[in-house]
C-alpha cells in the first residue's frame, strides 16, 4: 500500500551550491547518506510546516560510474524522481508494472538512510516519470525521519530477482 510521498529527488552535480537556496526557502538539512548500489550521494532536506513533508532529496554522483552520470549529461540538473513510501515493495512494484510502469532495478537495493530499501520504476509515456518506491525495514518511526506516517510497521521484504533485461538499465542508470 502506498503510504504517501516520502521525498522529491533533485539531481545536481553541485549539492553545496543549492544550500543557500534551500535555506532561503526555510528548509533544513535532516540527514545524508550514500546509496552505494547507485554510487549516489543523498542529502535529505525538510521543508518548513507542521508535517515537514515531503522531504527534498538532493542526489549527486558519489564517484565514477554513478547512476546519475547519464542523466546529468543528457538533461542537466533538475527534477529527478518522486519517491513514495510503501509498506511492502513487491506488491506495489507488481501493481505499478500492471499499470504500465517498467521496473528499472532487478531487485530492491539499500537506500541512503538506515533501514531504507528502494526500487525504481519508470513510466515513459505520457510523463517520462521516474518513481522510487521506499520501504523502511527498521523500527524507526517516520516521525523520527521527519515524516508524517507514525504507524509504519516492519513488514520484511521478499527479495526476488527480476528476469534479466526487464526494465534493466546498465549500471542502474536512473533515467
Amino acid at each position: 500500500m502506498l503510504l504517501g510521498i516520502d521525498h522529491i529527488g533533485l539531481v545536481t552535480g553541485e549539492p553545496a551550491g543549492l544550500v543557500p537556496a534551500l535555506t532561503a526557502l526555510g528548509m533544513s538539512k535532516l540527514d545524508s547518506g550514500i546509496a552505494a548500489a547507485y554510487q549516489v550521494a543523498c542529502e535529505f532536506w525538510q521543508p518548513p510546516g507542521p508535517d515537514g513533508r515531503p522531504l527534498i532529496e538532493l542526489v549527486s554522483p558519489a564517484g565514477p560510474g554513478s547512476a546519475l552520470d547519464g542523466h546529468l549529461t543528457r538533461s542537466g540538473p533538475g527534477l529527478h524522481h518522486i519517491a513514495f513510501e510503501v509498506d511492502h515493495l513487491e506488491p506495489e512494484l507488481d501493481r505499478l508494472r500492471g499499470a504500465g510502469f517498467t521496473p528499472v532495478d532487478r531487485e530492491p537495493c539499500a537506500g541512503a538512510r538506515p533501514g531504507m530499501l528502494v526500487v525504481f520504476t519508470y513510466l515513459a509515456r505520457p510523463a517520462g516519470l521516474l518513481v522510487e518506491l521506499v520501504q523502511y525495514r527498521d523500527n524507526t518511526s517516520s516521525e523520527q525521519r521527519g515524516g508524517r506516517h507514525p504507524a509504519r510497521r516492519d513488514h520484511g521484504l521478499r527479495r526476488t530477482a527480476r528476469s534479466a533485461g526487464e526494465g534493466e538499465h546498465p549500471g542502474h542508470e536512473l533515467a
